[in-house]
């Protein structure tokens, strides 16, 4: 006996969805994957589609803090930083469930505080977004948490605009990852992948 989807109620379902708990069609899995489904990252469905998908080009002119340079070689010099923050970030992102958005305003308001304090203010740019405020606090944790760290080794401090160079990277990644989905967590599959836990705490310099 066929099932009907149980989003449409019309097609037979052919596929089990995780976020519903229940059997659907394919139509209904790939129109609603990640907008108004909150897919697990390691649903086979969205595994597959994630492989073939292509990812809407980035508008050079919507790009925010272009007067940021970002150079290679700026990522190699602080390779520990860039890190612990992205690290910091796709453990908040998990702890809190959060969607490829919700990291955007966090990274947003966190290098709006920078660039505030760069200008002589000291003002805490803070998202209304619960999940992104979270996800800003654990970012600025993680930069006080490794310069303390390299203060205690080496001496050294950490300059704000390593860190604010660092967290627009992240910002650049963020961009170029989100899916354009409502409940994308593109981006958080990516960090996952490549920002793995480590084995022993990353090495400061």
């Amino acid at each position: 006996m066929s099932v009907s989807c149980n989003i449409c109620n019309v097609k037979k379902a052919r596929r089990h969805c995780a976020a519903v708990n229940a059997e659907i069609c394919p139509q209904c899995c790939g129109e609603q994957r990640e907008n108004t489904l909150d897919c697990p990252l390691d649903c086979p469905h969205l595994r597959d589609a994630r492989a073939r998908e292509r990812v809407p080009e980035l508008d050079a002119s919507q790009v925010p803090n272009m007067d940021v340079k970002v150079s290679e070689k700026f990522i190699r010099d602080n390779e520990p930083l860039v890190f612990m923050l992205a690290l910091a970030l796709r453990r908040a992102m998990q702890a809190e469930r959060a969607m490829d958005t919700d990291a955007r305003e966090a990274l947003e308001a966190a290098i709006k505080t920078l660039r505030t304090k760069e200008s002589g203010l000291i003002y805490e740019s803070r998202p209304q977004n619960p999940y992104a405020a979270s996800i800003q606090e654990k970012l600025a944790a993680a930069a006080a948490e490794f310069e303390a760290g390299l203060a205690k080794e080496i001496g050294m401090t950490v300059r704000d605009t390593d860190v604010l160079g660092s967290l627009v990277f992240l910002q650049r990644l963020e961009l170029q990852h989100n899916n354009g989905r409502r409940k994308s967590r593109a981006f958080l599959d990516f960090l996952v992948h490549y920002i793995p836990e480590p084995e022993k705490p990353p090495i400061l310099a």
